[in-house]
């Protein structure tokens, strides 16, 4: 290979093992090892879910703050909101203010869980003079259709008495009225994208509660009162704004947060990774590339479904770029990937326990890129 020959590093994190970043550090430390002479170009990557803010953030050059929010269950926790390299765009993840895993599994309860700390991150966002936000809504905690975040944001969700709502789902059968005298103007400003990559509506039985609510340990009895609390929010929502939200695609992801963001913020639900391959610019460097790297940690049937190897080799494929994709664990049945997908090695270098392999990850993507790149060069 002559020194014009350009790779494209675009794999998403080895979740506990590596971002993605690291990824693409570990796939040119190997292919340098072996010909010093290729072009590595690294786009970290992600699908929307978890790692999506880094991985956008590492790629655009941009930076991470830290803040002090209101989490699922009221209490404080300290959650970082991103600002991509162009200093216009804000980026979150709900996970990370207001997502299960801070909640231990016996205190799960989504009548009381709020989105709150997820409207905290919005504003610091805002206060950073954006005009663009990119939400993920994946691994929440919550079930109160994004309320949370409107009165994190200066909206009055009020009974009939015209008393304020606590926060909460099991709060949402009390809505009577909603007040958005002082909600953040700076919201009508902006353009707000949702990395969503699930069509649930609001209510019923492929609804929010129904599909969502047990994982976030409500009972039958617990689902069918969020439910029809859901349907209060819906009718209470479509009165007093004359928006219709019940049976749209999307309503009822992350415990309806999409509903939320899109009758409030003016969200726009998208596919995760469509967001990523947008905002790092992916297809223009792969136009003039020879070939295009990815992975992930794990990579199997589902990989089809939205995930980040998949998405990226699709894009590849409109320029007819080959590639190779790097994974820990190799699953069954991964035949119909190779429709983009040209070769899939498997880094592990041995029978080992879990927790060497995530140890170990970046030593044995480097290695397995380095022995790519020789098999690279008999090929030749």
């Amino acid at each position: 290979m002559d020194k014009d020959f350009v790779i494209v590093l675009a794999p998403d994190s080895f979740k506990e093992s590596m971002t993605a970043k690291e990824a693409c550090e570990a796939m040119e430390r190997g292919i340098k090892r072996v010909n010093n002479q290729i072009t590595c170009i690294q786009v970290p990557m992600a699908d929307g879910g978890e790692g999506t803010m880094q991985s956008l953030v590492d790629a655009t050059g941009g930076e991470i703050y830290m803040v002090r929010v209101i989490g699922p269950l009221g209490n404080e926790v300290e959650a970082p909101y991103g600002i991509l390299g162009d200093g216009q765009t804000g980026i979150i993840e709900m996970a990370s203010a207001s997502g299960l895993h801070l909640v231990r599994k016996e205190d799960r309860n989504p009548l009381i869980t709020t989105t709150y700390g997820t409207g905290q991150l919005i504003k610091a966002c805002l206060d950073q003079g954006i005009n663009k936000l990119l939400i993920g809504i994946g691994g929440s905690a919550t079930n109160d259709g994004g309320a949370g975040v409107i009165q994190a944001l200066g909206g009055k969700l009020l009974d009939e008495n015209g008393e304020e709502l606590g926060f909460g789902g099991g709060e949402l059968g009390r809505l009577a009225r909603i007040d958005l005298t002082n909600f953040d103007p700076r919201i009508k400003d902006i353009t707000v994208e949702v990395a969503c990559d699930v069509n649930n509506p609001l209510c019923g039985e492929r609804g929010a509660a129904v599909v969502f609510g047990p994982q976030k340990g409500a009972t039958p009895e617990v689902v069918e009162r969020l439910d029809k609390n859901f349907m209060n929010y819906a009718n209470v929502i479509k009165a007093e704004l004359n928006i219709d939200i019940v049976d749209v695609p999307g309503a009822g992801a992350a415990g309806g947060l999409g509903a939320g963001l899109m009758v409030f913020l003016n969200g726009t639900l998208k596919k995760g990774i469509d967001i990523v391959i947008e905002y790092t610019s992916l297809e223009d460097r792969v136009k003039n590339a020879d070939m295009v790297w990815t992975g992930e940690g794990s990579i199997d049937f589902q990989t089809k479904f939205g995930k980040t190897p998949y998405g990226v080799a699709s894009v590849a494929k409109k320029y007819n770029k080959p590639v190779v994709a790097f994974t820990g664990s190799l699953g069954e049945s991964i035949d119909s990937l190779y429709e983009k997908i040209d070769s899939i090695f498997s880094i592990m270098q041995g029978v080992t326990s879990l927790e060497e392999a995530l140890v170990n990850g970046q030593q044995n993507l480097q290695r397995t890129s380095e022995n790519a790149v020789k098999l690279m060069n008999l090929m030749r």
